[in-house]
């Protein structure tokens, strides 16, 4: 077997640690945004990152919870619309700051997506969701670059 088929063998079997946004289609009107925080208040999903992006008569409210399966139970319950797409979690910190995390990005030419914040924070450090066009490239150079990336599991649990 040659080096070059070996490594593609290595490439193909890697799967970074991903999460699952839920994309939120609201009416934009007021209040809405406030029901639907209200929906995961009173259940045992605990919301860890959340995006509002706003258009003229609707809302997509992109999240991540700590339970993605009770998320989709939660949300097809109260018959709220929602996609699904799975996304990075990554540490930013001292010595792997956000310039650098999107300059190996570009150096790979892969496209970031969006990103935004999380709001509960694995180990107490930064941290932001990434979509990315490849997602098992962006994990593989970032990992190779010592960025840590975390799964659902690595998510605060609620009372922790």
């Amino acid at each position: 077997m040659s080096q070059q088929s070996s490594s593609l063998e290595t490439t193909a079997g890697f799967a970074p640690p991903t999460v699952t946004q839920f994309s939120i289609f609201l009416e934009n009107r007021v209040g809405r945004l406030h029901e639907m925080v209200r929906t995961f208040e009173n259940s045992l999903v605990q919301l860890c990152a959340l995006s509002v992006h706003d258009a003229a008569d609707h809302a997509v409210v992109r999240v991540i919870t700590n339970n993605s399966s009770e998320t989709k139970l939660l949300l097809t319950r109260h018959q709220i619309a929602f996609s699904e797409l799975e996304v990075l979690l990554v540490e930013l910190g001292k010595n792997h700051g956000l310039e650098r995390l999107c300059m190996y990005l570009l150096t790979a030419e892969l496209n970031i997506r969006f990103a935004y914040p999380l709001l509960c924070r694995p180990n107490n450090v930064a941290a932001m969701a990434l979509a990315v066009d490849d997602l098992t490239l962006a994990g593989q150079i970032l990992r190779r670059k010592e960025f840590r990336l975390f799964g659902e599991a690595d998510l605060p649990r609620n009372g922790n």
